[in-house]
């Protein structure tokens, strides 16, 4: 009997050890639950990060998600990445990627099976003598958005030409509208020199070729670009207070059906709906030269790169996580809560904001020209020489006075 006995307790212990392993497959030592910190910047996403995290930490019993959001103007991504704490996180591409990058920040990804969930060619961006060491996770159009309501009332389509676009702009403007609430502030400036530039220089290095002193900004393509800014801001195409306006104002102006395009990016249309659910949203991009010279017809990025921080200490987790993301089911929640096109293959999208902008992924569009400049003190200059040129300062003057600072940046 007592043989009996002891070997029926032997078995009742260990079927509840195994029972407690089972139940703790994603918890750290004696049970303890494992927490992933995920930071990004973009706090209208903070509702649907929320219904994904709460998703995630159900089909992940042991595991939770612990989210920091930052603005975007302050967001202390290198800070934060030198800490164990911090696990999985957002960030840009052009000087930020290349900063963290050069900092040894982002673990590589290669070879990870969601990797394959992504399209290949739009994370291309992430990915470094193949290495890919982040995943974009947003395909975002930097063109203007427009009141396809107010163009129709008007009998206005997108122009084709630099021409045409002034006499849109005016037709808008004798109507009483804002042509374009350009929120000149903040984000403003680096959001519309991507279409402005796009085709007055169609170089893709050509801030590649600014960097190592092949280029200059005193050259035309440049001169020409702020010229145009001048001449949109003269006529009073964008508002008089544009230097004062953030973003969120410029949202208002679009939402309030006081200005007719926005120029920033498709990003905004989810925010503008929210303010007026019954605007009808498109977009465009000015073509600022002739239609037989235009190479491109609009402007698109893939950001919000998603990368894992070399230092964390929850590596597997957050792997986890961001196999979660991208796959299709919670990437179909995200994209159509937030008005986001994506880079994982074959979402449906729902929200008619997005229906209405499909076909922008058909068109011809080049990578964010901004985005191509790898140093942050020559992207401050170039998107200051657009605030001087709103400011009053001559196209000529300004150019030359962000090329100081380029040749600063080249020659240290």
């Amino acid at each position: 009997m007592k043989k009996g006995l002891l070997f029926a307790l032997i078995l009742l212990v260990g079927t509840m050890l195994g029972a407690c392993s089972s139940q703790n497959t994603n918890a750290g030592e004696g049970g303890e639950e494992k927490t992933i910190t995920f930071i990004h910047w973009r706090g209208e996403d903070a509702e649907v990060f929320k219904q994904l995290i709460s998703k995630f930490e159900e089909e992940n019993p042991g595991l939770k998600v612990k989210m920091n959001i930052y603005p975007s103007e302050q967001y202390p991504v290198q800070t934060l990445l030198r800490e164990s704490s911090t696990d999985v996180f957002a960030s840009t591409p052009g000087s930020q990627f290349e900063m963290l990058k050069k900092a040894g920040f982002y673990e590589d990804l290669t070879g990870e099976s969601f990797v394959d969930l992504f399209n290949e060619k739009l994370i291309e961006v992430g990915n470094v003598e193949n290495q890919q060491l982040a995943l974009p996770y947003q395909l975002v159009y930097n063109q203007p958005v427009y009141n396809a309501d107010i163009f129709e009332e008007l009998g206005l389509e997108p122009a084709k030409d630099w021409e045409g676009f002034l006499a849109l702009c005016e037709t808008l403007k004798e109507n009483g509208y804002i042509p374009i609430a350009f929120p000149g502030a903040d984000i403003g400036p680096g959001q519309f020199m991507n279409s402005m530039v796009m085709n007055n220089a169609q170089d893709e290095e050509i801030f590649t070729k600014l960097m190592n002193g092949e280029a200059q900004l005193t050259e035309e393509w440049w001169i020409k670009t702020l010229s145009q800014f001048q001449e949109l801001y003269k006529n009073g195409y964008i508002s008089k207070d544009a230097l004062g306006t953030k973003h969120d104002g410029a949202i208002a102006q679009v939402a309030q059906e006081r200005a007719a395009m926005l120029a920033t990016g498709s990003y905004a249309m989810a925010n503008i709906k929210n303010l007026n659910p019954d605007i009808n949203l498109k977009m465009l991009a000015p073509i600022t030269v002739s239609e037989s010279e235009a190479a491109y017809e609009g402007v698109h990025t893939t950001t919000f790169m998603l990368g894992l921080n070399t230092n964390s200490e929850r590596k597997e987790e957050g792997k986890k996580f961001i196999e979660f993301l991208a796959q299709k089911e919670n990437a179909e929640i995200y994209a159509n809560e937030t008005g986001q096109f994506l880079t994982i293959s074959d979402i449906e999208y729902e929200s008619d904001e997005l229906k209405n902008s499909i076909d922008w992924m058909e068109k011809k569009t080049r990578f964010q020209p901004r985005y191509m400049i790898p140093n942050l003190d020559v992207e401050k200059a170039v998107l200051g020489s657009i605030q001087s040129v709103i400011g009053g300062e001559s196209p000529e003057k300004a150019a030359e006075e962000a090329q100081k600072i380029v040749n600063q940046n080249i020659s240290q």
